[in-house]
């Protein structure tokens, strides 16, 4: 990594930067207990929602999968460790490539796709994730590779990492995987494979006249977003030691390309409103007395206003309003 890059970073992310070092600072010290778990849940989903980030407003690729994904990254963490009991970073890693793996395979059929393609076969792999999973009844908690708990045996819960025992600990532990995410994806799109992906984006006929090999580099984002989503569903298992698979329905998938989108989609910082859209204004809303499920309302809202006035988002509105703050300043000096 070199200061080029680090500093492109800082510079088209400062959002998503300011938004962590603060979180780093502040939440464990005025957040209690169920916030501090909430707010952790947000910051992983983050990172699966950096991942749609990408391969929408970098690449052009409608992808509703991610929470899919997630689920495949938290239940190869949960076999790996209870089969191998390696450190969590160690289980982390492998289970970022299983999913990588597993990711690109089933994203090969759809690579020549795009568009509404693309988005229904995504979808439908989703589904059948969903139904894999409901099926198999998640396991966990089991020995082995493959090992179930039956009958009333109690699953056994994978413990959270050495480093982060603890509930305020794990948030800043999350946080730090999540900025170390977005300074990789950072480096990518600030080096050639983002050039790549900009092009495809652009019209693949002007991508393939200048040298793109487009599908490879379109494998490349699948697998890069894949891994990463990988890490998201890793850190998801390693915050209460076991999954349900309730929690990883299809239409979750829609919903957090929604919120993406009102997030932002060229932006990281998009990717931080969006996980908190996605997992943290629930949770606020029952706390408010108000039915949870307002979040569709909501998000049907923020799209309409997304699609017709910001097409950058929340994060791209934030980012206009600072630059001409400071154009404002500038200019009064």
């Amino acid at each position: 990594m070199n200061r080029s890059a680090l500093t492109a970073f800082v510079r088209h992310n400062s959002l998503g930067v300011v938004v962590a070092v603060i979180a780093l600072a502040v939440v464990p010290l005025v957040a209690g207990a169920y916030w501090t778990r909430v707010l952790t849940v947000c910051a992983i989903y983050a990172i699966a929602a950096a991942g749609v980030a990408v391969l929408y407003g970098r690449v052009g690729l409608v992808s509703i999968m991610q929470v899919g994904l997630v689920a495949i990254g938290g239940w190869a963490t949960l076999r790996i460790w209870h089969a191998t009991h390696l450190p969590f970073e160690i289980v982390m890693i492998l289970a970022a490539i299983v999913t990588g793996v597993i990711g690109t395979i089933v994203s090969l059929p759809a690579l020549r796709l795009s568009g509404l393609s693309l988005a229904i076969v995504t979808l439908m792999v989703a589904g059948a994730i969903e139904v894999l999973i409901s099926a198999s009844g998640f396991p966990n908690g089991g020995p082995g590779f493959l090992g179930r708990v039956e009958g009333g045996t109690l699953p056994v819960a994978m413990p959270r990492p050495a480093l982060a025992p603890d509930d305020p600990a794990y948030f800043r532990y999350v946080v730090v995987v999540l900025l170390v995410a977005f300074l990789l994806l950072s480096w990518l799109l600030a080096s050639k494979p983002g050039r790549s992906w900009a092009a495809i984006r652009q019209g693949e006929a002007g991508a393939i006249s200048v040298g793109v090999g487009v599908t490879r580099y379109r494998l490349l984002a699948l697998a890069v977003v894949s891994a990463l989503t990988g890490i998201a569903g890793a850190l998801l298992a390693a915050n209460a030691g076991l999954l349900d698979p309730v929690s990883f329905k299809a239409q979750q998938s829609i919903l957090l390309f929604a919120t993406v989108l009102i997030g932002g989609t060229f932006t990281l910082g998009g990717a931080v409103i969006a996980g908190f859209f996605f997992q943290g204004v629930p949770p606020l809303l029952d706390a408010w007395g108000v039915n949870g499920n307002l979040i569709f309302v909501i998000l049907g809202l923020g799209l309409v206003q997304t699609i017709t006035t910001a097409p950058g988002g929340i994060a791209g509105q934030l980012s206009a309003l600072w630059t001409r703050v400071r154009a404002r300043k500038k200019a009064d000096r």
